[in-house]
């Protein structure tokens, strides 16, 4: 078993598609009938059990009021404050989103059983207050949203809510993983020797932050 990359406008967002006995899309981008369209190239999307969102940044989640009552909605909860407080609008892109109410609000810590597979809640502030990573200790993956990229790039810090000291606190977390393949919010995916990569956005991020 292996994620399925979707790559979503309006900013080339990277989706996951997992198929396991639970079916769960991590990020649903901001194009509801894009995302519909590349679903049904694998499953119905009425079957999708849970979207789990990484963060509430429109290109990530702007689609996801549109599944409401068809699959489990979960965010972090400081990240559903954000999203309220901002009205469901991002004022900078001046994109409005189908407002939703969260099926399940996390915290950090928890553990999302989907069957073979079990993800990791950590939440990582920063980017954004409410930045979410998703760890498959078995596998060594790491859902990395906009946190921590390839090749030694991070998220930003200068949106509503972000923080350089957060985001540098939540690298150090993720360095002490063991961790093979990243799935991050944009651009590759790293397969094989990924902790190489956040080690390097660490140091990086402590230069320039």
């Amino acid at each position: 078993m292996r994620p399925i990359r979707i790559v979503a406008p309006p900013l080339a967002a990277n989706c996951f598609l997992i198929l396991d006995k639970k079916r769960a899309l991590i990020d649903v981008g901001g194009d509801v009938q894009f995302i519909i369209n590349a679903l049904r190239k694998y499953i119905d999307p009425k079957e999708l059990d849970y979207i789990i969102l990484t963060h509430s940044h429109y290109d990530h989640a702007a689609a996801a009021g549109h599944f409401k009552g068809i699959s489990r909605i979960l965010i972090h909860k400081d990240e559903y404050s954000l999203l309220k407080a901002q009205g469901f609008t991002s004022f900078m892109f001046g994109v409005t989103f189908k407002e939703f109410e969260p099926d399940i609000m996390l915290e950090g810590g928890e553990v999302i059983e989907l069957g073979e597979l079990s993800l990791e809640v950590i939440h990582t502030p920063g980017h954004s207050p409410g930045s979410i990573c998703l760890y498959e200790p078995e596998r060594k993956w790491l859902f990395s949203g906009d946190t921590v990229f390839a090749y030694g790039s991070f998220g930003r810090v200068d949106l509503p809510g972000g923080s350089a000291r957060e985001l540098i606190k939540s690298l150090e977390r993720l360095s002490k993983l063991d961790v093979e393949n990243l799935y991050p919010g944009h651009e590759d995916v790293v397969e094989g020797n990924a902790a190489s990569h956040i080690a390097k956005s660490l140091r990086i991020a402590k230069m320039f932050l």
